[in-house]
């Protein structure tokens, strides 16, 4: 029976149970807690400073008002990045590329910015839909694809992540395949696939950081114009 390339994103159950769920208590687990010492381990230290470093960088374009947002956009970047990274380890499950996840992620934040925007600001949040000097004739037009741009942001950024990520779990699959095939029948052939395989693994690993960055970058631009 031929196994098809996308089972490996069907989510894997124990008993009946999924275990999308033990997935995503996992990053809470991982990391350790800071302790009552004066001094921290060198691990706490340098999470302490790349969560630091984030934080400042992930503030600099948002006003005071949306310093509130900091621990959660930075509990939301950590969580995506250990999700994407864990997902490419052997015989793991990446819950980043269900689309559900990544939309029950993305709609909550995106609607929350959107009615944050029409309590402290509705003229200027309204104002995003009709940019200043449209001609007459083509403002219902404008509204429309404007109201359409709106709804259609944690659509795109669930997709954008779901995308990225299930693709380059499928490149890794086809090329993983092909260097098991060719093994045996030309073995030189296959050492270059197996190096073309660990360059795309390293390149996966950046894409799975860096995707993660892109989904709360663009929420934090989001949160900016409503605040």
């Amino acid at each position: 029976m031929t196994v098809s390339l996308f089972d490996q994103f069907m989510s894997p159950t124990l008993l009946g149970v999924p275990l999308i769920a033990l997935a995503i208590t996992l990053p809470w687990i991982m990391y350790p807690a800071p302790t009552t010492r004066w001094l921290n381990s060198r691990f706490l230290a340098l999470q302490g400073w790349f969560i630091n470093r984030f934080t400042q960088q992930l503030l600099l374009p948002l006003s005071l008002g949306g310093h509130k947002w900091a621990a959660l956009l930075t509990s939301l970047m950590i969580f995506l990045i250990t999700m994407n990274m864990l997902g490419l380890l052997p015989y793991t499950f990446t819950p980043t590329t269900q689309l559900s996840l990544n939309l029950g992620l993305a709609t909550p934040l995106w609607l929350a910015t959107v009615i944050i925007g029409m309590r402290n600001q509705p003229t200027h949040a309204l104002g995003h839909l009709l940019p200043e000097g449209t001609p007459g004739p083509l403002i219902p037009v404008l509204i429309v694809i404007e109201t359409i741009s709106l709804f259609i942001r944690p659509l795109a950024l669930g997709v954008r992540l779901t995308a990225n990520l299930t693709a380059g779990h499928l490149l890794i699959q086809l090329i993983s395949t092909a260097a098991f095939v060719l093994l045996s029948s030309m073995p030189a052939v296959a050492l270059l696939t197996t190096t073309v395989l660990v360059l795309l693994t390293l390149l996966e690993v950046a894409v799975a950081m860096i995707q993660a960055y892109v989904f709360v970058l663009l929420l934090t631009l989001y949160l900016q114009e409503n605040v």
